[in-house]
């Protein structure tokens, strides 16, 4: 008989395709420690406040909710920062509880509680933020990040104004993008983008600035499954995840 899979599954709703590939590497790296579907919601791509505001809608995140159950999540994640943050602290509280009713009363969160949740588990106090976005959007993520305790003490934005352009980023201009933007009493450098293609770079940024990175997806893998019971040691993913018991 074939052997049956026991591996936790962690479901991830992702919005339209830009860095999803990111989730089967982590997989790849975490060894069979844990499975990472992930499901698409579509909606339009660009990072502006109306249009966030309808990509992290009830209706859309029912429905990737409704795709990942066949996969038999343990937990869900919203993968999606700028979706999350751009409804406030209170607001983004009560997406997250929509999502976990959506999902059968699964734990659920998102991108952007995935952050705070990193820093603390790091002890991080004070960041630097490397956004791809427009000010006014990268504004948000900082109120957020305070309301969740983090000082933002520098924050640089690049003003690309779609996902599908930050997917497109190459290797290089993604670490420039991102090494450019440290400060260097920042405990931390966030960079809150998952449609950037980050997880393999995550080990050559931390070496270049001698501090931690934390990047959307990577934060995102890290707190599904964190909500599902697994905490692994796993090289490759940066500092927060060689902190195993984090």
């Amino acid at each position: 008989m074939p052997q049956q899979d026991t591996a936790v599954s962690v479901g991830f709703i992702y919005p339209d395709h830009a860095a999803e590939h990111d989730y089967p590497y982590a997989e790849k790296l975490l060894g069979g420690a844990a499975r990472l579907p992930v499901e698409h919601i579509y909606g339009t791509d660009l990072h502006a406040v109306p249009e966030l505001l309808d990509l992290g809608s009830p209706a859309r995140l029912s429905e990737g909710a409704a795709q990942l159950a066949g996969h038999s999540p343990a937990a869900v994640v919203w993968a999606c920062t700028s979706g999350s943050f751009v409804y406030g602290w209170d607001g983004a509280h009560d997406q997250v509880e929509h999502l976990s009713r959506a999902a059968g009363g699964l734990p659920a969160s998102s991108t952007s509680f995935a952050f705070v949740r990193a820093a603390e588990a790091l002890g991080v106090r004070t960041v630097a933020v490397a956004a791809s976005y427009p000010d006014d959007v990268a504004d948000l993520f900082v109120d957020f990040l305070g309301r969740g305790g983090v000082e933002v003490v520098g924050m640089s934005s690049a003003d690309i104004v779609t996902a599908a352009e930050v997917g497109r980023l190459s290797p290089d201009d993604v670490v420039e993008l991102i090494v450019s933007r440290d400060r260097r009493e920042a405990d931390a450098l966030l960079v809150p983008d998952t449609a950037m293609r980050t997880l393999a770079l995550i080990d050559i940024l931390e070496q270049r600035l001698g501090k931690p990175v934390l990047t959307a997806n990577q934060v995102t893998v890290w707190e599904g499954l964190r909500l599902a019971g697994v905490t692994p040691g796993v090289p490759g993913l940066g500092t927060l995840f060689r902190r195993k018991g984090t």
